[in-house]
């Protein structure tokens, strides 16, 4: 997914002279092709994250549309003050690159994990969140950022992750895209996410249960009309995402539906990283797994809701 990333970065920059690259630390060889056919464009700046977050202003506010990439945890955590002042208060076309969003870097431990990017940055004014699925969805995110207004946060997973959405057609900045339809419950995911989702759903189809599935590759804006469609037809609700329980997709999708007053006697629940630093070493899958976003534990989880509200209908 991060190769298709920069390589869609790089074709954008031969059709438009506003694109610019600026990266921080990144491999020999990276961006390469980008700055051997436009050198006047591409900047390496090094271990000063903060300080890119402001160049990048600076090249937006003269009218250039910058892609600056890095690690996530750099992005959201380290520079959580440049990219609210220079950035979103100016709403400034930079687009923030995360590499190895949700526990990508499991190898690396605690620190570079970032299981809190989307929270952050959900809160603030004028920022578009995007977390594509796989490499196809990366580049149509990518390409519909070019001529977007104001700040976008671009969630980059692992790469090589299975590919799930080529038949989702042209990708659309606040659109969420029904994967699989169903009446028996609904499935909210977002990111790679939607990968365990679609296993998920398969699993519960075999046992009779038709779930539908909803990928919102944009968590801010949400598109709520979609997602308030899909809830009316079912009695159970499960969000799924590579991200803490505390302010990503299930904080919004729970937002919206407790204003929309659609919760009623619907079960609810979401799947993420519980309150915590996710702790140990390994890699993204396991990480994944051992706290319970994979397909079993999803599909477990929807039937263990479906009983339960059915007993409760029975006694009621």
């Amino acid at each position: 997914m991060r190769e298709r990333c920069l390589k869609t970065i790089t074709s954008l920059a031969a059709q438009d002279p506003r694109v610019v690259f600026i990266g921080s630390d990144l491999g020999v060889g990276v961006m390469a092709d980008f700055k051997a056919a436009f050198p006047d464009r591409f900047f390496m700046e090094g271990v000063a994250e903060q300080n890119l977050v402001g160049v990048a202003a600076g090249m937006a506010m003269e009218g250039r549309v910058v892609y600056l990439n890095t690690i996530a945890t750099f992005l959201t955590r380290r520079c959580f003050e440049q990219v609210a002042v220079d950035l979103c208060m100016h709403n400034a076309n930079v687009r923030l690159v995360g590499n190895g969003g949700g526990v990508v870097y499991a190898p690396l431990g605690p620190t570079h994990l970032a299981t809190d990017d989307i929270a952050i940055l959900r809160a603030l004014p004028n920022m578009t969140i995007i977390a594509p699925a796989d490499a196809d969805e990366m580049a149509g995110a990518v390409r519909a950022t070019l001529d977007h207004s104001g700040p976008v946060y671009l969630r980059v997973a692992k790469g090589h992750d299975r590919i799930v959405t080529s038949e989702n057609g042209a990708f659309r900045i606040g659109r969420a895209v029904p994967m699989r339809d169903g009446h028996d419950a609904l499935i909210v995911t977002t990111g790679v996410g939607l990968q365990v989702c679609l296993d998920a759903a398969d699993q519960l189809t075999a046992t009779g249960i038709d779930a539908a599935v909803l990928h919102f590759p944009t968590v801010k804006p949400l598109d709520v009309e979609t997602l308030a469609a899909a809830v009316e037809r079912v009695p159970v609700v499960v969000t799924v995402e590579e991200h803490s329980v505390i302010g990503g997709l299930g904080s919004a999708v729970a937002e919206c539906l407790a204003e929309a007053d659609l919760l009623g006697g619907r079960a609810f629940r979401r799947v993420g990283f519980p309150d915590v630093f996710p702790s140990g070493y390994g890699d993204q899958a396991g990480m994944m797994r051992r706290y319970g976003i994979s397909p079993d534990a999803v599909s477990s989880l929807v039937k263990e809701l479906r009983s339960a509200r059915r007993r409760a209908r029975a006694t009621a």
